[in-house]
Formats: structure tokens, C-alpha cells, sequence
């Protein structure tokens, strides 16, 4: 988005464009076909300074860049994905402060959550009108099956509310058109502001769902975290790469779930892989066995 409208709004920046055409050509010249996301957590500044994702004239200004993308690329992009993982940059970058813009404001996070899933719907619509007819339309959230840490009612109802926050915060007004009661009453006056046809325009038509998927979330209660009281923790006798718990079934768990209670028209596997500390075996190469064990489990449990 900076790269194409520097300001956010307005005027487009020719060389942004030319950029995106000549990368978008290249790989049509591979035979690879491009698969364009608009947003991954880079708001142009500008538009931070005018109260960013809060602030709901965000919404239509995303629209407006959706518009102008599709109007320039959509001779050969045909399939785009409005948003990467709204939950960072509604909880990592305005609750927790560990992402841009660094904020640690619940209400903030909660509006900003709402107003991304919003400018989904509005992008989608306005990607729709300027290329008709073989366009698909999609959106890509993190999930993860959340299990409680110990078989304490305490904590089955915190992994309740982790999966709330997680998962059913976005699944469900993107594929069932409302917000999970049980979490608007854990939010309570912190929940967003919506206006009237807000929901449905959220639960406009659907083409995809992008799943990125890494680890399974294992939680258990926590009075001290604000609202939701559930704490991660990390299972004793697991496997880890550098930074999470492999779990392959996991993969297998979420994709049932989401189509058993979802059913989205296409499921598409986003992200999937893990960091590894890799080295240099002595005969120079990166054999990287625990990446390759990784993929290739999580690829059988899709299969499966």
C-alpha cells in the first residue's frame, strides 16, 4: 500500500505500479501464477497519523487502494487476498504493542479488528466491480485448534475464550454473518462500534479462505490476562523448532473444523513451515531434516 499510495489516499505513485506489473509479469513468464495479497501490516504512515484502523475512514481508503490494484493488475491477477492474519495486526500491533503501530489498547484492538474485516468487504466488492466475471476473492486468517493445558473446567472454559479471540472472532462474522455472543459478552464495553449493515457486508461472498497454520495454542486459566484469562503454555515432552510446538495433527483437527462448522467454498493452505537453527553439514550442505520432517508430516494430515 505505501508503495502504491505513499499518503494512503489519492493520488498513485507510477513507479509503485510499474514495480507490482513487472513482478506480476515475471512470474506469469514462469509459469506461476501470483496470487496477490493487499495488505500484510504495512499502513502507510500517513494514515497511522490520522488514527489508523480505529479510525473507520481506513476502511474506505483500503477499499480505494483495492480499486486501483484491481483496475491495474486485474487483466492478470485473478485471484487476490484482501488481508494476512487480521488477528496480529489487531492483537500484536494494538493489544499486546509487540507489532505496528505498537499499541497496548484493548478498545483499540477490538475497533481495529472490527474496521479490518470491514475494509475486507468493501475491498472484495470494490476488486469484484473492476474486474468482472473471473475474478476470485479471498482472505487468509492464522488459526489454531486451542487445547486446554490440563482436563480443569478452569481451563477447558479459558481455552473456550483463547479460541474465541483466535478463531471464532473472524470465522465466524466472515462465514456465518455475526459475532460470537459468548465473546461480545467477554469483551463487554470494549466490543466494537458497528453500524447497521456492518455484518453483512463482512459476510459478503467468500471465494476462499486462506489458513495459515503453524502449531496447535495449549492455554490454561489466568486471572492476571485481562478479559479472556487464558495464558499459553508450552506442553512438557514436545518437539519445538526455534520458536513453537510441532503438531502435525493439528493441521488435520483445524481443517475439519473449519468445514464442518464453516463450510467455506475453497480452503486454501496459506502458510505452513517452521524456523529452524540450520547449519552447514560437513559436507557443505543444509540437509535441514527437521524442516522436511515437518512439511511432509503436515502434508500427510492434510491428505489424510
Amino acid at each position: 500500500w505505501p508503495r502504491i499510495q505513499p499518503t494512503g489516499r489519492g493520488s498513485v505513485n507510477r513507479a509503485g505500479f510499474e514495480f507490482y506489473e513487472r513482478l506480476v509479469d515475471s512470474l506469469l513468464e514462469r509459469d506461476i501464477e501470483p496470487y496477490l495479497t493487499l495488505y500484510h501490516w504495512d499502513l502507510p504512515q500517513a494514515l497511522q497519523d490520522a488514527g489508523g484502523w480505529p479510525n473507520r475512514d481506513t476502511v474506505y481508503y483500503f477499499a480505494d487502494y483495492a480499486q486501483a490494484m484491481a483496475e491495474r493488475l486485474g487483466d492478470r491477477v485473478t485471484h487476490w487476498i484482501t488481508h494476512n492474519e487480521p488477528f496480529v495486526a489487531a492483537v500484536l500491533g494494538h493489544l499486546l504493542g509487540q507489532h505496528a503501530p505498537g499499541l497496548q489498547d484493548p478498545s483499540a484492538a477490538q475497533q481495529t479488528a472490527h474496521h479490518l474485516m470491514l475494509s475486507h468487504g468493501y475491498a472484495a466488492q470494490a476488486i469484484r466491480e473492476a474486474t468482472p466475471g473471473s475474478v476470485r476473492v479471498g482472505i487468509t486468517l492464522n488459526l489454531s485448534p486451542v487445547h486446554p493445558a490440563t482436563e480443569d473446567e478452569a481451563d477447558f472454559q479459558a481455552a473456550r475464550r483463547f479460541d474465541g479471540v483466535l478463531n471464532r472472532w473472524f470465522l465466524d462474522p466472515l462465514l456465518h454473518g455475526t459475532y460470537p455472543e459468548d465473546m461480545s459478552e467477554t469483551f463487554g464495553p470494549l466490543a466494537p462500534q458497528l453500524e447497521p449493515d456492518d455484518l453483512k457486508r463482512i459476510h459478503s461472498e467468500l471465494d476462499f479462505l486462506g489458513i495459515n497454520y503453524y502449531s496447535r495454542a495449549v492455554v490454561k486459566d489466568d486471572p492476571g490476562v485481562p478479559f479472556i484469562r487464558a495464558q499459553q503454555v508450552r506442553p512438557e515432552g514436545s518437539e519445538y523448532s526455534a520458536m513453537w510446538e510441532i503438531y502435525p495433527s493439528g493441521i488435520y483437527e483445524l481443517l475439519l473444523r473449519v468445514w464442518k462448522e464453516y463450510q467455506p467454498t475453497h480452503i486454501l493452505i496459506t502458510e505452513n513451515g517452521i524456523p529452524v537453527t540450520d547449519e552447514v553439514d560437513p559436507d557443505g550442505r543444509v540437509h535441514d531434516a527437521q524442516r522436511i520432517r515437518y512439511l511432509g508430516d503436515h502434508l500427510a494430515q492434510v491428505h489424510r
